[in-house]
């Protein structure tokens, strides 16, 4: 299995306290294949720009495709460049290669959160690694769930009923340069994403006064 296919099952698996967030899931999961594809010496970083490396043989065939996205041309794509370009719709592309695969099922209910497709994991070895490596709070995969805010406090703290979210573990520190480089990409992004999301809420509140007013 692969860090981005792990993130995804423990974003649909694990009680993390906070709806996972499509937008933000696929931004984390484009930081994973880069991750990934560095332990693969498939890339190397230059400070923040990807430079493509040697082509080795990749089994998994959505960190093929990864690879070849890659920008080969300098000077090169910025990690956040490649979060937002790759990412775009990331999540459902992971979750239309996990059912074709086999890994999901349809559920005759509708379920919360992130499942609302009607659709859940089966009970499978890459599963259980997934959760087991979550459980042993493996730094790198703590660390994406992290950055892409799937833990964290019920988004309304005020409403009424909302219950106190659970603790993640600690955000363990990352020792690998390039690693943690890309790591800081995904915060920022998941940030920027979120702010602009404030800001067109903003917007679309003040134009509904405006009509109101009328």
């Amino acid at each position: 299995m692969t860090t981005p296919r792990d993130l995804l099952i423990v974003a649909m698996d694990v009680e993390s306290g906070r709806p996972a967030d499509r937008g933000s899931l696929s931004l984390a999961l484009a930081g994973a294949e880069v991750i990934d594809l560095l332990g693969a010496r498939a890339v190397e970083l230059d400070g923040v720009r990807i430079v493509p490396g040697d082509r080795p043989s990749l089994d998994d065939p959505l960190l093929r495709e990864a690879e070849s996205a890659l920008n080969r041309q300098e000077p090169y794509e910025s990690v956040e460049d490649w979060l937002w370009r790759r990412g775009r719709d990331l999540s459902s592309a992971y979750l239309t290669a996990f059912e074709t695969e086999g890994q999901l099922t349809r559920q005759r209910r509708r379920l919360m959160s992130f499942r609302a497709g009607d659709v859940a994991l089966v009970d499978s070895p890459a599963r259980r690694g997934a959760v087991d490596r979550w459980e042993s709070h493996e730094p790198l995969l703590v660390a994406l769930v992290t950055a892409a805010a799937l833990h964290g406090e019920p988004l309304d703290e005020d409403a009424e009923g909302a219950e106190e979210s659970p603790k993640p573990p600690d955000v363990p520190d990352i020792a690998d340069d390039a690693v943690a480089t890309v790591l800081a990409a995904v915060n920022d992004a998941v940030m920027e994403l979120e702010a602009v999301r404030q800001r067109r809420s903003i917007e679309d509140a003040a134009f509904d006064n405006i009509w109101r007013g009328l």
